[in-house]
């Protein structure tokens, strides 16, 4: 697999540069661009705080046939705030988002 490749995919899905990623990721914009450059290995450390920035896991980073829709920041906000609400409080709201598309 081509990791920075695939790092450059979900850059571009953004429409971040490699500046944003550096500002999202927390990565030095010389570290990212060297390692475009010289085709390094990217280090465990690094990629989780890539994929963090991207709003996805480790684990739908490696996923090779399916597509990985990316979150806002709004989107993960909310998704985090569903999650923590009782099954009850899901089906509610669920019903009622439901409702409002008609």
């Amino acid at each position: 697999m081509d990791v920075i490749g695939k790092i450059e995919k979900f850059k571009e899905q953004k429409g971040w540069s490699t500046y944003q990623l550096s500002i999202e990721s927390g990565i030095a914009q010389s570290t990212l661009a060297t390692m475009k450059q010289r085709k390094t290995p990217i280090k465990i450390d690094a990629l989780e705080s890539i994929c963090e920035a991207l709003g996805i896991t480790m684990a739908q980073f490696f996923l090779e046939d399916e597509e990985v829709e990316l979150l806002s920041a709004q989107e993960k906000e909310l998704l985090k705030k569903f999650r923590r609400l009782t099954p009850k409080q899901k089906e509610g709201l669920l019903n009622l988002l439901l409702s409002t598309q008609n």
